[in-house]
């Protein structure tokens, strides 16, 4: 089974493909594609939609052969909602969730199912979940997606109490999910922790030791995906 990751930019990207060497590279319409291991890798740019954009044309390319896809994966790094995500630590996605898609009412905000408009979350296969919580390590939880990273403990405060099992927030898993979803296709989202979610604090970052934990995290995914098919996705 070939798994397509989508990360938002090249560095994410490379982190994904650094554990397995040699890469190779090919061009399908609108995306470039590192294939490396059983991963087929594309940085598909930042935010829901252009994640969702890239996504769905490398999905109808079905990859440099042509041979398609069984599951689609979400990386990157991300800010993590202390105290189940510290820096440096992997979140897998529970549920992806489109944290401000929406309205804000009188009473507050209203996601966009409760205005009676299509979805406001994905659910990855749980078998799989499971599968990669122990493979890795990762906590799992709710991975909120936000067209804006939140800067102020307000902010966070909010997102906390609308989402009480958040435990990760970034910025194209439910992109991802859309595309996945509309090619029926599952979907997975796994996430490194480079800042806690809140106050931004440029000085508290760890890019880079969140960028080995992205690499070392799909080194050890590789041995899971092999007990694990796609007809698996509407297991219990």
């Amino acid at each position: 089974m070939r798994v397509l990751v989508v990360t938002a930019v090249p560095v994410e990207r490379d982190a994904v493909t650094r554990t397995f060497g040699e890469t190779s590279v090919h061009r399908v319409p609108g995306a470039e594609i590192h294939r490396a291991g059983p991963f087929d890798v594309l940085a598909g740019g930042v935010g829901p939609a252009a994640a969702a954009a890239s996504t769905a044309f490398a999905l109808a390319a079905g990859g440099p052969a042509g041979d398609g896809y069984g599951l689609v994966v979400s990386a990157g790094i991300g800010g993590g909602f202390a105290p189940l995500a510290p820096v440096g630590s992997l979140v897998v996605a529970g549920r992806l969730v489109a944290a401000d898609l929406g309205a804000e009412t009188p009473e507050g905000f209203v996601p966009v199912t409760g205005l009676g408009f299509g979805r406001d979350q994905h659910l990855p296969p749980r078998s799989l979940v499971r599968a990669v919580a122990d493979a890795t390590g990762a906590a799992t939880g709710d991975v909120l997606t936000v067209s804006t990273v939140t800067g102020s403990a307000e902010r966070a405060a909010a997102l906390r109490a609308a989402h009480p099992a958040a435990a990760a927030e970034a910025m194209e898993g439910f992109g991802v999910a859309e595309a996945a979803g509309l090619a029926g296709v599952p979907v997975l989202e796994i996430r490194a922790v480079s800042n806690a979610v809140g106050p931004r604090d440029r000085d508290a970052w760890r890019i880079g030791d969140a960028l080995t934990a992205l690499a070392t995290a799909f080194g050890k995914l590789a041995p899971v995906l092999e007990g694990w098919t796609s007809h698996d996705h509407h297991d219990a």
